[in-house]
């Protein structure tokens, strides 16, 4: 695990500086920035002071977070048709039916994106019906093209881009907009 890049993490989640949080902890900024990029380690009295400022216990920050998928294509889609009513059901988001959702539309112009998002409770997901797009969530960016879905969990900052352009459908619950 590297330390530095979770603690950086976890300080911009919280709107703060280096300099604010070295304030808070009671150390310099010249510190948290070597922290942040590896170059240096803290003492377990130092980390716990930093989690502390960050609201997060030791047990917290230590704890496995499983990689979850965000985008899913046409292999991961689930299918399901009904002979008898001679219909089909796709479903493009894994267990996408036990879902509860608001449907938006977004058009996104080149080089546009959506306005930073705040972490909150809810489900995300969407679908790309024309252009590609980036899924911007925490430190980690996603991308999905046309005909390709999205889904996440909105419990860290978020927001969606695109280079060239893009048309999608964007659903949310509960409506953050």
């Amino acid at each position: 695990m590297e330390i530095g890049s979770k603690l950086k993490e976890l300080r911009i989640l919280k709107g703060l500086t280096q300099e604010e949080l070295a304030d808070r902890a009671e150390l310099s900024k010249g510190f948290i920035s070597q922290l942040e990029r590896d170059l240096t380690s803290p003492s377990i009295a130092t980390l716990d002071d930093l989690l502390k400022c960050l609201g997060v216990t030791v047990s917290e920050f230590f704890a496995e977070e499983s990689e979850e998928q965000v985008v899913f294509g046409y292999d991961d889609y689930f299918e399901k048709v009904d002979g008898d009513l001679k219909n089909k059901i796709e479903w493009i988001v894994p267990t996408a039916q036990k879902n509860s959702m608001e449907p938006i539309r977004l058009n996104l112009e080149p080089g546009g994106s959506t306005y930073p998002d705040t972490p909150h409770e809810g489900e995300e997901f969407g679908y790309v019906l024309k252009g590609e797009i980036r899924i911007h969530i925490g430190n980690k960016v996603h991308k999905a093209v046309e005909g390709e879905s999205f889904y996440y969990r909105p419990e860290k900052k978020h927001y969606i881009s695109s280079v060239k352009g893009a048309k999608i459908i964007w659903v949310s619950t509960p409506p953050s907009f």
